[in-house]
């Protein structure tokens, strides 16, 4: 019979491997900060790192970007199928990036290396960043006009990039020759491999002193204690059906709406409860580049239940009470050759609507209004007048959705994003360009009781030369809905200001050229309101 002190030991034995896992994530994660070369990652956070068992379960994950963290667990699958585990030798190296072997998009490499000790491979360390350019019609590699994957960059299968430690030259020569910015690739793959260096390391030391059987065990531990985590929140929800459903402006080609359908179906109880997520019923795949490959889907899943069970470890054992159905052929699962390097704002939208839906299981004064469900991405890339090369990638929040909990808050990255402000300071050492306004869009947010949080305005001005924008926005034809009675957010907005005083309004997706003296002007959306105003709770829903 299992004691009250039983209990408390086990559980705490859990919590101190957890906290050794994740801190451990933590510094592969600062070692990836530390070391990076573009501004996207060192600066605004756009890199990710995790480790994971053999068999391609996720251990645990630094406290960085969602949609990356939950996009690599696909992602080392499709290496892991590839090249097993146990094919794995001493500081071997790994990398991909094609959304048909579990990637995200092609900026996004995953590198992996194997942790092994007394010849046996024990666990893999992971790192995964957004890199400058890899090729593909725009200077940054995310071009809002794309009509399928070629024109996006260089696409790599899972491939084995270094043996004992040594690079491949030949695969260092094709991705150097693929990039418009060679140099920031290599250094940041380089911090990729410094940091999953890192935790190959430290787990390995880790193994030695627990042993490859405890730490096998006590990794199974916490996967399942996670698992019983996640289905004790999930037993706390009603059973039943709920659907949401929210739509994309346009897929970059086209304003026609691209609809989010999502339905919930929760069964089982309290005692055995699962939830089936499932998006029938969305728009078939694009052609525009705003589709999603499953791993953006599995990210914004992981990151619901992590909103669910905000203290259950975040690891496999989230994922076992879920199945996620994906349609073959729609713009959450698309068939190859597709567009896939906007898939931000889809996996954002699809997120917001699980959480929609999700709240409707739930009890209904718990409901929140919507985030604004925007992160811009910003890529540019030119040259000055002295002829000099020059490149960066932006992302800018929005607005969170207000709750019974309270407001929403103003320019803060919501769902799956978790990015950085960059500093204005970087963005001008990195480009020739100022920075004139950066702000909060007061006002912007839904009214309400508990209004919904402001987006943000930026206005950069480009000092000599020309460039070439990618702009990914979101939210331009409508606003992030109000709960409850709450209104409305405010809706995106972006133009480019001309210097002889002519004003261009842009799409939610676009590409054009910036000309020294040009304005370009974003604004973000902001987050819906929950409750009207003056509503006060004795006065009932």
């Amino acid at each position: 019979m299992t004691t009250a002190r039983d209990t408390l030991r086990i559980a705490a034995a859990h919590e101190i491997f957890r906290i050794a896992l994740e801190g451990l994530a933590d510094r592969m994660q600062d070692s990836l900060l530390r070391a990076a070369c573009s501004v996207v990652a060192r600066e605004g956070m756009d890199c990710a790192a995790a480790l994971f068992l053999p068999d391609g379960r996720v251990l645990a994950q630094a406290s960085s970007l969602p949609l990356l963290l939950g996009g690599m667990i696909p992602a080392v699958r499709g290496i892991l199928d590839r090249f097993p585990a146990t094919s794995m030798q001493d500081d071997d190296g790994y990398l991909q990036n094609d959304p048909w072997s579990g990637g995200t998009h092609l900026p996004d490499i995953i590198i992996v290396r194997p942790v092994r000790v007394q010849d046996r491979t024990v666990a893999l360390a992971a790192t995964i960043l957004h890199h400058q350019d890899v090729g593909g019609l725009a200077a940054g590699s995310v071009p809002p006009d794309a009509r399928e994957i070629f024109q996006e960059g260089l696409r790599i299968p899972p491939v084995q990039w270094r043996r004992s430690g040594t690079e491949d030259a030949g695969i260092a020569a094709i991705l150097a020759a693929n990039s418009r910015a060679p140099d920031l690739l290599r250094g940041d793959l380089g911090a990729q491999w410094a940091a999953a260096s890192l935790g190959a390391r430290e787990v390995g030391g880790l193994v030695q002193s627990m042993g490859a059987t405890a730490f096998a065990a006590a990794s199974d531990a916490l996967i399942g204690h996670a698992r019983r985590m996640t289905e004790d929140a999930l037993g706390r929800l009603h059973d039943g059906v709920a659907v949401a459903e929210d739509a994309l402006d346009g897929d970059g080609l086209s304003d026609a709406p691209v609809p989010l359908r999502v339905t919930l179906r929760k069964s089982g109880g309290g005692e055995q409860p699962r939830l089936e997520i499932d998006f029938e019923g969305s728009s078939p795949q694009t052609q525009g580049p705003v589709n999603a490959a499953p791993s953006g889907l599995v990210a914004a899943a992981f990151a619901v239940l992590r909103h669910l069970a905000p203290d259950a470890p975040a690891n496999h054992g989230m994922l076992a009470p879920i199945t996620l159905k994906l349609p073959d052929g729609s713009v959450v699962n698309p068939r190859f050759p597709a567009a896939v390097n906007a898939r931000t704002a889809t996996v954002k939208l699809a997120c917001n609507a699980m959480l929609a839906a999700l709240s409707r299981l739930g009890e209904p004064e718990d409901a929140v209004a919507s985030n604004g469900g925007v992160a811009v991405v910003l890529s540019a890339g030119g040259q000055d007048d002295a002829g000099r090369n020059w490149f960066f990638t932006e992302i800018i929040a929005s607005g969170s959705g207000g709750g019974p909990a309270g407001p929403g808050v103003p320019g803060i990255s919501t769902d799956v994003s978790n990015a950085r402000n960059v500093p204005v300071e970087m963005l001008e050492i990195a480009a020739p360009i100022r920075v004139e306004t950066t702000m909060r869009r007061r006002g912007s947010g839904g009214a309400g009781l508990h209004p919904g949080g402001d987006g943000v305005r930026r206005v950069y001005r480009l000092l000599e030369g020309s460039a070439t924008v990618s702009y990914r926005g979101e939210r331009h034809t409508r606003g992030a809905a109000g709960a409850q009675g709450g209104s409305d957010g405010a809706p995106s907005a972006a133009f480019i200001e001309r210097h002889n005083g002519t004003v261009e309004t842009l799409a939610s997706k676009a590409r054009f050229v910036w000309n020294a003296g040009d304005r370009l002007i974003i604004e973000t959306a902001a987050g819906g309101g929950w409750r009207a105003p003056g509503h006060h709770p004795e006065q009932g829903v």
